[in-house]
C-alpha cells in the first residue's frame, strides 16, 4: 500500500512547486524527485533501497594476505619465463631458476605470515572523501559550500578615486559672456 505525500512538494534544487507528488524528475531544473518523495513519505529517513551501500576497504591484514597470495601465484608464471631465458643466455638454468622459484614462494609465505601476525585486521577510515551528504557540524566550515571561497589575490595596479572637492573646474562661457555684458553696461 502506498503511502501519499498531503502537503505541497518544492524541488529541493531549485524550490519550483510541483504539480504533482507523483512526478519523477522537476519540471525546472531536473532534479530526480523520487527519492525526494520517498524520504517526505517515510517522515525524513530515507528508505534502504535509496541508501547507498558504503565502499567496502580492506583491512591491512587482508591486504598483506592477498600480496602473498599474489607473490605464490607468480611463481607459476616467473619461474618458466627465468628458465626459458636462462637456457638461452646461461645455457645452465639450474640455479637461477632455483633461486627465483625459492624467493618468490617464500616471499610470499613469510609477506602472509607477516600479515596474519603484525598488521591491524580493522580496515582503516578515511575521513578526507566526499560524500553526497554530510551532517552539519557546528564551528567547522561546510566543505560543499555553495560559493567558492574568495580570493585572496589583490587587485594590481589599483590607484584610490580622486577627491572630486580637489578638480579644478575651468569657468563657464556663460561666465566670461556674463561679464562682458556687465562692462557695456557700466561703459554706456
Amino acid at each position: 500500500m502506498r503511502r501519499e505525500v498531503s502537503a505541497k512538494m518544492f524541488c529541493p534544487q531549485c524550490g519550483q512547486q510541483q504539480v504533482s507528488d507523483v512526478t519523477r524528475f522537476c519540471s525546472r531544473c531536473g532534479f530526480p524527485l523520487e527519492g525526494t518523495t520517498a524520504v517526505l513519505a517515510s517522515g525524513g529517513t530515507a528508505p534502504l533501497r535509496y541508501v547507498q551501500p558504503a565502499a567496502k576497504q580492506l583491512s591491512p591484514r587482508s591486504k598483506g594476505v592477498r600480496q602473498g597470495a599474489l607473490m605464490m601465484l607468480s611463481t607459476i608464471l616467473i619461474v618458466p619465463v627465468v628458465a626459458i631465458i636462462s637456457v638461452y643466455i646461461l645455457g645452465h638454468p639450474e640455479v637461477l631458476v632455483s633461486l627465483t622459484a625459492m624467493g618468490l614462494f617464500l616471499g610470499g609465505l613469510f609477506r602472509i605470515l607477516y600479515a596474519l601476525i603484525m598488521e591491524d585486521s580493522k580496515p582503516t577510515i578515511s575521513t578526507n572523501h566526499e560524500s553526497g551528504y554530510a551532517p552539519p557540524q557546528f564551528g567547522q566550515p561546510a566543505h560543499n559550500a555553495a560559493l567558492p571561497p574568495p580570493a585572496a589575490n589583490p587587485a594590481m595596479n589599483w590607484r584610490p578615486r580622486p577627491t572630486t572637492a580637489e578638480i579644478y573646474q575651468p569657468p563657464s562661457v556663460t561666465e566670461n559672456t556674463t561679464r562682458l555684458l556687465d562692462k557695456d553696461k557700466q561703459n554706456s
